[in-house]
């Protein structure tokens, strides 16, 4: 007995309400590729070292994860529309505090500064994840039949938002000469970060008075407590799983694949460009996911990328020119376009009795994973590997460049290189100088910057020996880390192929209905 016949679409308003989301997520890409455009601005403009650079950055990421599985909880009894409109509010404070910055900075200085900057792209990422935590549950919704193929689309709007931020970035970056003169100067930071405010305008006039469908679980009268039941189902343990090593590889290896391509080809500008191509790469093919998923089920795709990934990582690993890496990030990007969005069609289409939250659990563990264990993991490989390459070719480089204290994760253990003195010996010492004259100009004294120039003195006198083994270490270093993350997308490749041999065991893969008899018996149970 077959089910009721299920619509199209779940609300006449449902392309306007999906563009709207995939505004809130192109949003998203465009602050955050921007933000890491203009850093160079804010560090001449307030002074800040890059370490307190790296501190405002990070409050982008903080609690990301976290706040997507928080208000997931939430969605479906506060309501879609409720939660969307506390995530433009949340953006427009963002810009307000970031704008502030300069007449902070005039009142109370480079602290008051650091704090205008810090929260806003605090708050910024709360905003993100208030607007991750609906965007998929109502794409989910309003195409109950066809969901991979509109989740994908859906989640076009993040490398739509990289690429464009990019852009904008490198037309508006200003220009020096090799000497040093700036020749063109670049477009003053707030005409730049205020770029992200476009596609929130776009997504808060296309929100502006329209009805938003509750899901399936919360119009069938399902408690919260049996969504959240439902993430303690086998097979929904068994996606956890296998979505906390999609943030792993997806997004912990965009956090670095842009250093280290650039590092393989001896040119960072090149590793950024590389980025971008992927990117574009990505929001194309995200629009022909419905196709394919036709032809080889949403499982069958989901293997091709963990194969492409697994694939592409491993060629990258082994690249001595810009023509393989070309290549290799082809077929990686080809790998990674499909495994987030098609992995919340899975969520959905198998577990529609969890509504918002079984979504926002699966997005919520794969930015935890990224955050906690993908950045930190292929880190730590780039250290490991790094050092022990340097120190067999070159002991007293080694020992020149080595950190002062070991880096640990899970308990395993190693002395990596100081990325401070890395830094100096790359650009010759002038960052180094810089913050030296600004503390002199400040009447300040930092032990840390002191420390790092009393070495120089020291260390300048070898620095062009040693800059060629520690730019080949590190080399090596990223391409060992990519090498053995291939083995995480590989793995994936096989617990997909053992779900489609489950599947294929109990009558094949079918999205699964509320309303459908069937749904009590099936995966959920």
């Amino acid at each position: 007995m077959s089910g009721p016949t299920i619509p199209d679409t779940a609300a006449p308003n449902a392309y306007r309400l999906l563009w709207a989301g995939f505004m809130a997520i192109l949003a998203a890409g465009v602050g955050y590729s921007v933000r890491g455009g203009i850093l160079g601005q804010w560090a001449n403009q307030f002074g800040f070292t890059m370490t307190e650079l790296g501190t405002i950055t990070g409050g982008g990421l903080t609690g990301f994860g976290i706040v997507i599985i928080l208000s997931s909880l939430v969605a479906d009894k506060l309501g879609y529309g409720t939660l969307m409109l506390g995530a433009f509010v949340l953006h427009l404070i963002s810009a307000g505090l970031t704008f502030a910055a300069p007449v902070a900075f005039t009142s109370g200085g480079k602290d008051a500064a650091f704090q205008c900057l810090f929260w806003g792209m605090f708050i910024f990422a709360v905003g993100n994840g208030l607007c991750e935590a609906v965007v998929n549950p109502l794409t989910a919704t309003l195409f109950p039949k066809n969901r991979t193929h509109y989740l994908n689309i859906l989640h076009a709007g993040w490398p739509a938002g990289l690429v464009l931020g990019s852009l904008a970035s490198f037309f508006m970056a200003g220009k020096t000469s090799e000497a040093g003169e700036v020749l063109v100067k670049p477009v003053d930071w707030m005409i730049q970060m205020s770029l992200f405010l476009i596609p929130v305008v776009l997504y808060g006039i296309l929100m502006l008075g329209q009805k938003f469908p509750k899901s399936e679980a919360e119009s069938a009268g399902i408690t919260l407590g049996q969504m959240i039941g439902t993430v303690f189902a086998p097979l929904m343990l068994v996606l956890l799983v296998i979505h906390a090593m999609v943030g792993y590889v997806e997004l912990g290896t965009d956090s670095w694949i842009g250093k280290i391509t650039g590092a393989i080809m001896g040119d960072p500008a090149k590793g950024l460009a590389l980025f971008a191509y992927t990117s574009s790469l990505m929001f194309v093919l995200r629009f022909f996911a419905g196709p394919i998923v036709h032809r080889v089920s949403p499982l069958g795709l989901l293997f091709i990328s963990g194969v492409l990934g697994a694939t592409g990582l491993t060629l990258l690993g082994s690249a001595n020119e810009w023509v393989m890496c070309v290549v290799a990030a082809t077929i990686y990007a080809c790998g990674k376009t499909f495994l987030w969005p098609t992995m919340l069609g899975v969520v959905s289409e198998q577990f529609p009795r969890g509504g918002a939250v079984a979504i926002g659990m699966v997005g919520g563990v794969g930015m935890l994973s990224a955050g906690l264990l993908g950045g930190p993991a292929i880190g730590f490989k780039q250290d490991y590997h790094a050092s022990h390459n340097l120190e067999t070719v070159s002991k007293d480089t080694y020992d020149r460049y080595k950190a002062d204290k070991e880096s640990e994760f899970f308990g395993f253990k190693t002395v990596g290189l100081d990325g401070s003195k890395v830094g100096v010996l790359e650009d010759g010492g002038s960052e180094l100088k810089r913050v030296g004259d600004l503390l002199v100009k400040e009447g300040k004294t930092d032990p840390n910057h002191a420390k790092l120039a009393e070495w120089w003195a020291t260390a300048q006198a070898s620095a062009n020996t040693d800059k060629k083994p520690v730019q080949q270490a590190g080399v090596f270093g990223g391409q060992m880390a990519l090498k053995l993350t291939a083995y995480v997308p590989a793995a994936m490749a096989v617990l997909y192929l053992l779900l489609i041999l489950y599947f294929k065991a109990i009558g094949g893969y079918k999205a699964v209905h509320i309303e459908s008899p069937e749904a009590l018996g099936s995966a959920e149970s």
